[in-house]
Protein backbone atom coordinates (compact mmCIF):
# COMPACT_ATOMS: atom_id res chain seq x y z
CA UNK A 1 0.00 0.00 0.00
CA UNK A 2 1.73 3.35 -0.95
CA UNK A 3 2.17 5.96 1.67
CA UNK A 4 -0.55 8.98 1.45
CA UNK A 5 0.76 12.62 2.86
CA UNK A 6 -0.85 15.57 2.58
CA UNK A 7 -1.10 19.69 3.24
CA UNK A 8 -3.65 22.05 3.28
CA UNK A 9 -3.56 26.18 3.08
CA UNK A 10 -6.47 28.24 2.99
CA UNK A 11 -5.47 32.67 2.61
CA UNK A 12 -7.74 35.58 2.58
CA UNK A 13 -5.90 37.43 0.13
CA UNK A 14 -7.37 41.23 -0.10
CA UNK A 15 -10.85 40.50 0.37
CA UNK A 16 -12.32 41.73 3.94
CA UNK A 17 -12.98 37.41 5.07
CA UNK A 18 -12.17 33.72 3.64
CA UNK A 19 -15.03 32.47 2.59
CA UNK A 20 -12.92 28.98 1.59
CA UNK A 21 -13.61 26.50 3.33
CA UNK A 22 -10.91 23.32 3.26
CA UNK A 23 -11.20 19.87 5.26
CA UNK A 24 -10.25 15.87 5.00
CA UNK A 25 -10.99 12.69 6.69
CA UNK A 26 -7.66 10.17 7.00
CA UNK A 27 -8.30 6.35 7.94
CA UNK A 28 -4.78 5.05 6.90
CA UNK A 29 -5.31 1.67 8.62
CA UNK A 30 -8.34 1.10 5.92
CA UNK A 31 -6.44 3.52 3.53
CA UNK A 32 -9.66 5.94 3.26
CA UNK A 33 -8.98 9.76 2.64
CA UNK A 34 -11.35 12.27 1.82
CA UNK A 35 -10.43 15.44 0.60
CA UNK A 36 -12.70 18.56 0.16
CA UNK A 37 -12.08 21.92 -0.74
CA UNK A 38 -15.48 24.74 -1.16
CA UNK A 39 -15.46 27.89 -2.11
CA UNK A 40 -18.70 30.16 -0.66
CA UNK A 41 -20.13 32.08 -4.05
CA UNK A 42 -19.49 35.59 -4.41
CA UNK A 43 -22.47 37.88 -5.10
CA UNK A 44 -24.59 36.23 -2.48
CA UNK A 45 -24.41 36.70 1.48
CA UNK A 46 -22.99 34.38 3.65
CA UNK A 47 -20.57 32.66 1.43
CA UNK A 48 -18.35 31.35 4.42
CA UNK A 49 -21.44 29.51 5.78
CA UNK A 50 -22.44 28.00 3.06
CA UNK A 51 -19.22 26.48 2.18
CA UNK A 52 -18.61 25.10 5.66
CA UNK A 53 -21.66 23.70 5.57
CA UNK A 54 -21.36 21.60 2.60
CA UNK A 55 -18.01 20.67 3.56
CA UNK A 56 -18.23 19.71 6.79
CA UNK A 57 -21.93 17.66 5.88
CA UNK A 58 -20.20 15.76 3.56
CA UNK A 59 -17.05 15.40 6.03
CA UNK A 60 -19.33 14.00 8.66
CA UNK A 61 -21.30 11.56 6.94
CA UNK A 62 -18.15 10.04 5.33
CA UNK A 63 -17.06 9.18 8.96
CA UNK A 64 -19.55 7.41 9.73
CA UNK A 65 -20.93 5.61 6.39
CA UNK A 66 -21.00 2.21 5.53
CA UNK A 67 -18.72 1.98 2.18
CA UNK A 68 -20.09 -2.01 1.59
CA UNK A 69 -21.19 -0.74 -2.02
CA UNK A 70 -18.35 1.15 -2.77
CA UNK A 71 -17.09 4.89 -2.92
CA UNK A 72 -19.65 6.54 -5.45
CA UNK A 73 -23.41 5.81 -3.01
CA UNK A 74 -21.69 7.10 0.05
CA UNK A 75 -20.93 10.57 -1.91
CA UNK A 76 -24.28 10.90 -3.73
CA UNK A 77 -25.85 10.40 -0.19
CA UNK A 78 -23.57 12.89 1.38
CA UNK A 79 -24.46 15.35 -1.24
CA UNK A 80 -27.99 15.13 -1.13
CA UNK A 81 -27.23 15.55 2.98
CA UNK A 82 -25.24 18.63 2.20
CA UNK A 83 -27.87 20.10 0.27
CA UNK A 84 -30.40 19.31 2.72
CA UNK A 85 -28.00 21.32 5.73
CA UNK A 86 -27.46 24.34 3.52
CA UNK A 87 -31.35 24.84 2.81
CA UNK A 88 -31.78 24.19 7.01
CA UNK A 89 -28.88 26.90 7.90
CA UNK A 90 -30.47 29.42 5.11
CA UNK A 91 -34.12 28.96 7.45
CA UNK A 92 -32.28 30.00 10.44
CA UNK A 93 -31.01 33.27 8.69
CA UNK A 94 -34.49 33.62 7.12
CA UNK A 95 -34.35 31.90 3.56
CA UNK A 96 -30.54 34.03 2.82
CA UNK A 97 -29.89 32.83 -0.70
CA UNK A 98 -26.10 31.36 -0.71
CA UNK A 99 -24.26 28.72 -2.42
CA UNK A 100 -20.64 27.62 -2.72
CA UNK A 101 -18.76 25.67 -5.34
CA UNK A 102 -17.13 22.16 -4.38
CA UNK A 103 -14.12 19.71 -5.24
CA UNK A 104 -13.04 16.47 -3.80
CA UNK A 105 -11.10 13.88 -3.73
CA UNK A 106 -11.39 9.95 -2.59
CA UNK A 107 -8.59 7.29 -2.03
CA UNK A 108 -9.49 3.88 -1.33
CA UNK A 109 -7.80 0.72 -2.57
CA UNK A 110 -5.26 2.07 -5.20
CA UNK A 111 -7.96 4.20 -6.43
CA UNK A 112 -9.09 7.97 -6.56
CA UNK A 113 -12.58 9.21 -7.05
CA UNK A 114 -12.72 12.86 -8.32
CA UNK A 115 -15.89 14.98 -7.82
CA UNK A 116 -16.77 18.88 -8.74
CA UNK A 117 -19.53 21.09 -8.81
CA UNK A 118 -18.46 24.78 -10.22
CA UNK A 119 -15.36 26.14 -10.65
CA UNK A 120 -12.97 25.11 -7.85
CA UNK A 121 -10.50 22.51 -9.63
CA UNK A 122 -9.08 19.27 -8.79
CA UNK A 123 -5.40 18.27 -11.06
CA UNK A 124 -4.15 14.47 -10.92
CA UNK A 125 -1.08 15.01 -12.34
CA UNK A 126 1.75 11.82 -12.98
CA UNK A 127 5.48 11.92 -13.33
CA UNK A 128 7.19 12.05 -16.93
CA UNK A 129 3.44 12.42 -18.28
CA UNK A 130 1.60 15.29 -16.43
CA UNK A 131 -1.73 16.08 -16.36
CA UNK A 132 -3.84 13.16 -16.52
CA UNK A 133 -7.17 15.05 -15.77
CA UNK A 134 -8.14 18.47 -14.52
CA UNK A 135 -11.89 19.17 -13.84
CA UNK A 136 -13.47 21.49 -16.11
CA UNK A 137 -15.27 24.32 -14.76
CA UNK A 138 -19.14 24.51 -14.51
CA UNK A 139 -19.25 28.09 -16.76
CA UNK A 140 -21.50 29.55 -19.09
CA UNK A 141 -21.44 32.54 -21.02
CA UNK A 142 -24.44 35.18 -21.00
CA UNK A 143 -25.11 38.35 -22.47
CA UNK A 144 -24.63 39.44 -18.57
CA UNK A 145 -20.90 37.92 -18.89
CA UNK A 146 -19.75 34.36 -17.10
CA UNK A 147 -21.76 32.27 -14.38
CA UNK A 148 -21.52 29.35 -12.46
CA UNK A 149 -23.76 26.65 -13.62
CA UNK A 150 -23.53 24.19 -10.98
CA UNK A 151 -23.14 24.58 -7.08
CA UNK A 152 -24.49 23.72 -3.87
CA UNK A 153 -27.11 27.00 -3.83
CA UNK A 154 -30.04 26.93 -0.92
CA UNK A 155 -33.14 25.92 -2.27
CA UNK A 156 -31.92 24.88 -5.65
CA UNK A 157 -30.74 20.99 -5.01
CA UNK A 158 -30.85 20.31 -9.03
CA UNK A 159 -27.59 23.10 -9.23
CA UNK A 160 -26.06 20.46 -7.15
CA UNK A 161 -25.08 18.72 -10.22
CA UNK A 162 -22.08 17.03 -9.27
CA UNK A 163 -19.91 15.52 -11.75
CA UNK A 164 -17.79 12.72 -10.90
CA UNK A 165 -14.46 10.71 -12.33
CA UNK A 166 -12.62 7.44 -10.86
CA UNK A 167 -9.33 6.69 -11.97
CA UNK A 168 -6.22 4.25 -11.13
CA UNK A 169 -3.55 5.96 -8.81
CA UNK A 170 0.00 4.84 -9.70
CA UNK A 171 2.76 5.51 -7.77
CA UNK A 172 4.15 9.21 -7.58
CA UNK A 173 0.83 10.68 -8.62
CA UNK A 174 -0.55 13.82 -7.36
CA UNK A 175 -3.68 15.74 -6.58
CA UNK A 176 -3.82 19.03 -6.46
CA UNK A 177 -7.79 20.28 -5.48
CA UNK A 178 -7.93 24.54 -4.90
CA UNK A 179 -10.61 27.33 -5.47
CA UNK A 180 -10.40 29.54 -8.24
CA UNK A 181 -8.36 31.92 -6.28
CA UNK A 182 -5.36 29.94 -7.55
CA UNK A 183 -6.44 28.48 -10.78
CA UNK A 184 -7.16 31.92 -12.12
CA UNK A 185 -4.63 34.32 -11.02
CA UNK A 186 -1.33 31.67 -11.21
CA UNK A 187 -0.08 30.91 -15.06
CA UNK A 188 -0.74 27.39 -15.44
CA UNK A 189 2.10 25.93 -17.28
CA UNK A 190 4.30 27.45 -13.61
CA UNK A 191 1.65 26.27 -11.05
CA UNK A 192 1.37 22.48 -12.94
CA UNK A 193 5.40 22.61 -13.03
CA UNK A 194 5.79 23.82 -9.13
CA UNK A 195 3.29 21.29 -8.25
CA UNK A 196 5.89 18.30 -9.73
CA UNK A 197 8.30 20.01 -8.25
CA UNK A 198 10.64 17.00 -6.25
CA UNK A 199 9.87 18.85 -2.80
CA UNK A 200 7.94 18.11 -0.10
CA UNK A 201 3.96 19.17 -0.08
CA UNK A 202 4.58 21.36 2.47
CA UNK A 203 7.39 23.23 0.56
CA UNK A 204 5.28 22.99 -2.87
CA UNK A 205 2.60 24.38 -0.72
CA UNK A 206 4.95 27.15 -0.25
CA UNK A 207 6.24 27.91 -3.45
CA UNK A 208 1.93 28.10 -4.30
CA UNK A 209 1.25 30.81 -1.88
CA UNK A 210 4.12 32.46 -3.17
CA UNK A 211 2.83 32.35 -6.37
CA UNK A 212 -0.74 33.69 -5.27
CA UNK A 213 0.86 36.29 -2.90
CA UNK A 214 3.17 37.53 -5.82
CA UNK A 215 0.21 38.22 -8.15
CA UNK A 216 -1.41 40.35 -5.59
CA UNK A 217 -4.80 38.02 -5.22
CA UNK A 218 -7.70 40.23 -5.37
CA UNK A 219 -9.55 36.76 -4.08
CA UNK A 220 -9.82 33.71 -1.53
CA UNK A 221 -7.11 31.10 -2.44
CA UNK A 222 -6.83 27.83 -0.83
CA UNK A 223 -5.89 23.80 -1.55
CA UNK A 224 -4.69 20.61 -0.83
CA UNK A 225 -1.52 18.73 -2.46
CA UNK A 226 -1.85 14.46 -1.79
CA UNK A 227 1.53 13.00 -3.12
CA UNK A 228 0.76 8.80 -3.17
CA UNK A 229 4.23 8.21 -2.18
Amino acid sequence: MNKITYTSFSEQGNRRNNEDYCQYVSDSDDGRYLFVVCDGMGGHAMGEVASQVVCTTICEYWEQASFVDGIEPVLQTAFRLASEALDAKADVFHKVEMGTTLVLAAIYNGKVTIAHCGDSRCYLLRPNVGIVYRTEDHIEQSVWGEYINRSFFSYHHQNADVEIRKFDLQSGDRLFLCTDGVSSYVNPDILIDRLMDDKSPEEVVDIVKYLCEKSNMPDNYSGILVFNE
